[in-house]
């Protein structure tokens, strides 16, 4: 699954329905939305984001929001069970594992050669 978000310069509704159907003519789109307020095109699905794209600029200017994997929502779940067990794990081996103390200290007949202008 992909998730393309992009920005589209459409005038008015007339614009924003032809956008919708030429995106949908495409195979494996699984979901299309249109932000009117900013003019972002979402679509979702199994498809090529580069001709969709191209079929976009043939018609209006188009620039590119981000392209990337669709995430579902039982991947947003699994994720947040992942870092709250890396967080366990992370204050359990720092309890265990208590990080060192260090103390310099300079000898008192030993002074630094400080010059300060």
């Amino acid at each position: 699954m992909k998730k393309l978000v992009a920005k589209v310069n459409l005038h008015d509704d007339r614009d924003r329905s032809k956008a919708m159907r030429v995106v949908s003519g495409f195979g494996g789109i699984g979901s299309l939305s249109m932000d009117s307020k900013d003019n972002k095109l979402t679509v979702s699905g199994d498809f090529d984001p580069v001709k969709v794209l191209n079929k976009l600029r043939k018609s209006w200017h188009t620039e590119i929001v981000s392209v990337g994997a669709a995430e579902d929502d039982d991947g947003k779940k699994d994720e947040g069970k992942k870092d709250d067990q890396v967080a366990n794990l992370v204050k359990a081996y720092e309890a265990y594992y208590p990080t060192p103390v260090t103390y310099y200290c300079v000898p008192p007949g030993e002074t630094p050669n400080c010059v300060i202008c």
